[in-house]
């Protein structure tokens, strides 16, 4: 009689069973699987060859989440750059020089400015560092014609830009603005402690202040002007003027004036750039050629 198969077995039944050829293989088999598989690593491999292979046909990222998590980080860069410039244009609108706005913008970073605050920036400098940035009739033309529709601040590593743009949106003038040129004018580089025979371009060309200004005081009242265009510059300074250098060459139709000045037992030298011709008649009269 055959058992059937839910009939109780005994003990040695269920041995034989556990023992059976088939089970004893399968186990066999799968410690030799396992083995290979710690030793050679070819589940590792398999399955990398796997993914290369049906790499062109799955997302770049290969994952969803992964896509979600980019485009969540992109619009949360996205918002900062928003809120920096709308913090940058407003701090810009709000300072009172031009360093301040280069030391706020990082370079490649752009701000607009209106032109009365531009004109603002421009008044407040030094006439002698102002014509370094510009010519005031220069400035003239490009604010008060009608040339310039917007202007530009580009921020560099080493200061700044500024655009004049018009409103067919083309650059009309353009000028750098280095960071020694800022510097001077925040720390007043103007100022040179010493006396004017430390610099050579005085050499020769060095008066007392009685003498020069003798000189001044014969020359046409509008001529006068042109020679001492930092009046304001000259009267903010302490001490006394003991004499004055002109400098030996001239750049661009402007020749530099030194004014020595003492205070405290302390001697430093002022210096302003003068128009070229007014110096040149100053010259003549402290020569006593002139007629």
């Amino acid at each position: 009689m055959i058992p059937r198969w839910y009939e109780p077995v005994e003990c040695r039944e269920q041995f034989k069973r556990i023992f059976s050829f088939l089970n004893l293989g399968v186990l066999i088999m799968s410690a030799i699987l396992m083995f290979s598989e710690f030793r050679f690593d070819w589940c590792e491999q398999l399955l990398g060859n796997f993914l290369v292979s049906t790499n062109q046909t799955r997302p770049e990222k290969g994952a969803v989440w992964e896509l979600g998590r980019n485009t969540l980080t992109a619009h949360e860069a996205l918002n900062k750059i928003i809120d920096r410039k709308s913090d940058t244009s407003e701090f810009a609108h709000k300072t009172d020089s031009f360093s301040g706005i280069a030391d706020h913008l990082i370079p490649g970073e752009w701000v607009t400015l209106d032109k009365d605050h531009f004109k603002h920036l421009y008044r407040s400098l030094p006439l002698t560092h102002a014509r370094q940035i510009m010519e005031p009739a220069r400035l003239i033309w490009l604010l008060n014609g009608k040339v310039t529709e917007r202007i530009f601040c580009e921020g560099l590593k080493n200061g700044m830009k500024i655009y004049f743009i018009n409103a067919g949106n083309r650059v009309v003038h353009q000028i750098e603005l280095k960071q020694d040129i800022l510097d001077a004018v925040v720390e007043k580089q103007y100022l040179e402690p010493g006396r004017l025979e430390d610099f050579e371009g005085f050499s020769g060309r060095i008066y007392p202040a009685e003498r020069f200004f003798a000189a001044v005081f014969k020359l046409p009242s509008e001529m006068i002007q042109d020679l001492l265009p930092d009046a304001d510059l000259l009267l903010d300074q302490d001490g006394t003027i003991l004499r004055i250098g002109i400098w030996n060459e001239t750049q661009a139709g402007f020749i530099q004036l030194g004014f020595e000045f003492r205070y405290q037992g302390q001697t430093r030298v002022l210096f302003v750039k003068a128009r070229e011709w007014a110096v040149w008649q100053l010259g003549l009269i402290l020569r006593g050629t002139h007629s």
